[in-house]
C-alpha cells in the first residue's frame, strides 16, 4: 500500500480537491444542496474556516483554516463525504473493495491537499479555484458560475 505524507499542520490553511469516482457524472452540481447541507453538517461538528471554494460537477477545491491546535482535515473530509453519499438516492455499481469498506463508491477515496505557505499562495490558490470553472468551460467568466465564492472573495475584498 502507498505511504502517503500529510502535513498536519495545527491551525493550518490547507488547499483541497477532492474528485467523484466517475468523473462523467455530474452528482455535485446536480446534487448541490444536499453538498451544502454536508459541510452545514461537518462544520457544526468540526469547525473550520472556508476562504474559497468552487463546486464543479465532478471535482471541487477549496481552502480552509482550522481551529487553533487542529489539524484534523481529513475528519472534516470523511463526514462531508459519507452525508453526502448517504444522502444520494441512486446505486451506483461498486467493487468488491468498496463493498468491504462499506463504500458506496461516490467519491475516490483519497483527496488531495497542500498547505498554503504564506499570503501569496494563498492569493495564488484563491485565483486557481475562482477561474476553474473557466478552465473546464463550465462559465464564460468567474463571476458566472453560482457554486464558487467568487462573488463573495470580491465583494469582501474590493478596494
Amino acid at each position: 500500500m502507498s505511504n502517503y505524507r500529510r502535513n498536519f499542520a495545527p491551525g493550518g490553511t490547507y488547499f483541497f480537491t477532492v474528485v467523484i469516482e466517475d468523473r462523467n457524472l455530474r452528482l455535485l452540481t446536480e446534487n448541490i444542496e444536499l453538498l451544502r447541507a454536508a459541510f452545514r453538517y461537518t462544520h457544526a461538528r468540526r469547525p473550520f474556516t472556508t476562504g474559497a471554494i468552487v463546486v464543479l460537477p465532478d471535482h471541487l477545491h477549496a481552502i480552509w483554516t482550522l481551529p487553533d491546535g487542529d489539524a484534523d482535515f481529513s475528519t472534516r473530509w470523511m463526514l462531508i463525504k459519507s452525508y453526502f453519499s448517504r444522502g444520494l438516492e441512486t446505486e451506483e455499481a461498486t467493487s468488491a473493495s468498496r463493498r468491504r469498506r462499506r463504500e458506496r463508491g461516490v467519491w475516490q477515496r483519497r483527496f488531495w491537499e497542500r498547505t498554503i505557505r504564506d499570503e501569496a499562495d494563498f492569493a495564488s490558490h484563491v485565483d486557481y479555484i475562482h477561474y476553474n470553472p473557466v478552465k473546464h468551460g463550465h462559465a464564460p467568466d468567474q463571476a458566472a458560475w453560482p457554486y464558487s465564492s467568487y462573488r463573495r472573495w470580491t465583494a469582501l475584498n474590493a478596494p
